[in-house]
């Protein structure tokens, strides 16, 4: 049905056009001999083809911007008639002699043009002639591209200040004059295409209608170009007969259209100062109409404006534009209590853009905006609609983005009460944006009440909020948001170390909230900063004083265990060994050496209970040997004990290789350089020698299992050892001692059962040619090589 009216319409407009055209080649046949009657007589009978009441807007368009060049032509036609000595008052009259209304108000329109450039008449008097004389077509569709003919026509004929058309007195009242006259019939005709036709056919003449809006926009831009309206003159006359014609059309599409329109022609001083007229008009237009929209681009305007030069701030001040907007928008959203809740927030979300940008230093302001907010979505719970939660994100992003400050945000009351109706996934996003800002500007958060209210905005990254799933959770997403959270961690620092720890005592009340699947993530950087803080205090083990509230690093290491003892829930006994280690490390460097040995028992205890893998267990013991040999605060008993224990895991560990290297990595823990007490040569060599035994077993295991004894690089691992504490000067390992695993390794790579290893043979030849460099080097250290034979 619809292929079939666009099929007619084509038709029509087929021959439209092809009446049209022939009109016109005989009006250009009649302009090229000078008959003015045959002239006036064929294009009467062209135009009349734009009588049509069959064509959509669309097609009628292009009908009319055929008439109108045929018409461009016919005017430079009665210009050279009036230079020939025609009497254009004669033309004026004969024109109106057409038959057709129609025709004869387009021929008097091109007439009235060439009228007012021959200054006969004054333009005031011919323009109030045509606009009133237009009246006549009350056809909504031929009356409006009449008018706007009329209004193309006539734009630079306007008898405006500076305007060659200018006349005595008053002549910009008679410019505007007729303009608004035109605009206001030209919107009458528009509001009244909407009754016509079926209901059935509402919405194609809705979407009709919305293509012939700039017809009637025309007529404001045309209005902003006047050069005489002043801003007295646009208070007083033109925006109030402007809003009239707006309010009263009652027309939903006709009022959003008209109101986009007014604010983006005119200047932006002129709203400003007429800005109470312009927002009274607001909650009078009909509730469907998306003020929201057009409220929202009046203040990105005035924002804008604001910015442009400080100059103008005092304007603002000046008309209290805040206090107007603020109790505007309050009006408008009583007025349409239907108004979807994205509506709400886009206008508070200008509001406080235009706040933020017009009144930086009243952090009262944007608090009374983001109040008001929270009041109108008091009850609604938490925003399920996309669109509204992303206008709550932009909201609560303003202050972030203009401040560049976490700590300006923070002094805004009610910046938490508005984050509350945000859903939960919406809620995280909105957490993730503020710390990237403090990280982007390196904000420093200092104190322990900022730290409280700071983890209460973000508490969605740092707490499973009401009604989360942790199936539903995305797994990379959740490493990244807790990523983010661990170095929100390491931002928070205060230079005062009581300070400092009620700013570490708040981040674990809130942290050990979070549940098991957070705490791997959200520990470390908590132990990290604990332990920063005890060297800052270290050589403090006891407050001169005796204040017992003061800070000291006793207090913080019983802080760290309950913190690390928290992972157990998880399990996380990797994690954990590896925290206890450190802080153990920092209870010796502040001579701590209870301390220091309970972190190792906890240590000890987690290897023996938690960790099973024999991958982790080889990790585990490495870092217990590196840790126990650096290690100066424990006493001879203590120490003997802790060593002896680590001696003990090494050699049960599942595969010998394992075995092998942690038993000869244990060695070190005999032999400190630094301290002389803790230099045992018997010892080392008894180490040593036990990783030899197990090496040998390793090839043994090898050989029954395989045919073959594998290679020889836990020997020449082992010798690489030798040579460490032979150049450390250990009496217990000598050159002969040396000499004989040399030998010993280069029989077994000789040997048929040995498996082929470029590696091993490549190592062994590296650590060959460092004996001899030594030996090279002359002096004490070549004197001890000399006697070792490669």
């Amino acid at each position: 049905m619809i292929s079939d009216v666009g099929e007619d319409e084509d038709k029509w407009l087929a021959a439209g056009i092809a009446g049209l055209q022939q009109n016109a080649f005989y009006m250009h046949r009649a302009l090229d001999s000078n008959n003015l009657r045959d002239a006036l007589k064929y294009s009467a009978q062209m135009l009349s083809e734009l009588r049509t009441s069959k064509l959509s807007p669309h097609k009628y368009y292009e009908l009319y911007m055929r008439a109108f060049d045929e018409l461009r032509k016919l005017e430079m036609f009665f210009k050279e008639e009036t230079r020939r000595g025609c009497s254009i008052i004669d033309l004026y009259e004969l024109v109106q002699h057409a038959g057709n209304i129609l025709p004869r108000l387009y021929l008097l329109c091109t007439v009235g043009s060439v009228y007012i450039k021959s200054k006969e008449a004054p333009a005031k008097d011919v323009l109030k002639d045509l606009v009133e004389m237009c009246r006549g077509i009350q056809h909504p569709l031929r009356g409006l591209f009449l008018r706007s003919y009329l209004s193309q026509v006539s734009r630079d004929k306007l008898p405006d200040i500076g305007s060659e058309y200018e006349g005595d007195a008053d002549t910009v009242t008679d410019a505007v004059e007729f303009v608004l006259q035109n605009f206001t019939e030209m919107n009458k005709l528009w509001v009244r295409m909407q009754h016509q036709g079926p209901a059935r056919d509402k919405e194609k003449r809705e979407k009709e209608r919305s293509e012939l809006r700039d017809l009637v926009g025309k007529n404001l831009h045309v209005l902003s170009q006047i050069e005489g309206i002043d801003l007295d003159m646009y208070k007083d006359s033109v925006l109030p007969r402007i809003l009239e014609q707006v309010v009263n059309c009652k027309d939903e599409l006709a009022q959003y259209y008209l109101m986009d329109c007014l604010i983006q022609v005119f200047p932006d001083e002129y709203h400003l100062q007429t800005l109470d007229v312009l927002l009274a008009a607001c909650p009078q237009l009909q509730p469907s109409v998306d003020i929201k929209t057009v409220l929202s681009q009046l203040m990105e305007r005035l924002s804008n404006y604001a910015a442009s030069s400080a100059e103008v701030l005092p304007e603002f001040l000046q008309v209290e534009a805040f206090s107007k907007l603020s109790s505007a928008i309050g009006k408008v959203i009583e007025a349409q209590v239907d108004m979807p809740t994205v509506g709400v927030v886009t206008l508070y979300s200008s509001l406080l853009t235009f706040t933020l940008h017009v009144h930086p230093d009243r952090l009262d302001y944007a608090d009374q905006v983001l109040g008001a907010c929270v009041k109108k979505l008091s009850g609604k719970g938490k925003i399920r609609d996309s669109k509204a939660t992303k206008q709550i994100v932009s909201l609560l992003s303003a202050p972030l983005e203009k401040y560049n400050d976490i700590d300006t945000a923070l002094k805004l009351s009610n910046y938490p009460h508005v984050m509350e109706y945000l859903d939960n996934e919406t809620n995280k996003v909105m957490s993730t944006v503020i710390i990237q800002s403090i990280m982007k500007n390196k904000t420093c958060i200092s104190t322990a009440d900022k730290v409280e209210a700071l983890f209460e905005l973000v508490k969605g990254l740092i707490v499973d909020l009401d009604g989360t799933l942790h199936e539903e959770i995305d797994e990379d997403d959740f490493k990244e948001e807790q990523n983010s959270v661990s170095r929100l961690i390491q931002m928070l620092y205060n230079d005062d170390p009581e300070e400092m720890f009620k700013v570490i005592c708040t981040v674990k009340k809130h942290i050990l909230t979070g549940g098991p699947k957070r705490l791997p993530f959200t520990v470390p950087p908590l132990v990290f900063s604990c332990l920063k803080l005890v060297r800052q205090l270290q050589g403090q083990d006891e407050n001169p004083f005796g204040d017992e509230t003061s800070t000291t690093p006793k207090k913080i290491f019983q802080l760290l265990n309950q913190t690390i003892e928290a992972l157990y829930s998880v399990p996380a006994p990797e994690l954990s060994l590896c925290l206890y280690l450190q802080c153990a490390e920092a209870a010796n460097d502040s001579d701590l050496e209870p301390v220091a040995y309970e972190f190792f028992t906890q240590a000890y205890i987690l290897y023996e209970e938690e960790i099973s893998d024999s991958k982790a267990q080889v990790t585990a013991i490495h870092l217990i040997i590196g840790t126990l040999q650096r290690m100066h605060v424990f006493g001879v008993e203590n120490r003997d004990t802790l060593t002896h224990k680590a001696t003990g895991y090494s050699a049960k560990l599942l595969k010998k290789p394992d075995q092998c290297r942690a038993v000869y990595a244990c060695s070190h823990l005999f032999w400190v350089d630094d301290q002389e007490n803790m230099k045992d040569g018997e010892r080392v060599l008894l180490c040593l020698k036990r990783a030899l035994r197990i090496a040998n077993a390793a090839q043994q295991m090898s050989n029954a299992a395989r045919g073959s004894t594998g290679s020889v690089t836990l020997f020449v691992e082992i010798l690489n050892k030798y040579l460490y504490f032979f150049e450390k000067g250990n009496p217990q390992i000598t050159a002969s001692t040396i000499q004989g695993l040399i030998e010993l390794i280069t029989t077994e790579m000789q040997s048929d059962s040995t498996t082929p290893d470029p590696s091993a043979d490549a190592f062994l030849a590296s650590t060959l040619r460092y004996i001899q460099f030594q030996k090279q080097k002359g002096g004490a250290v070549g004197e001890k090589y000399e006697a070792i034979k490669v």
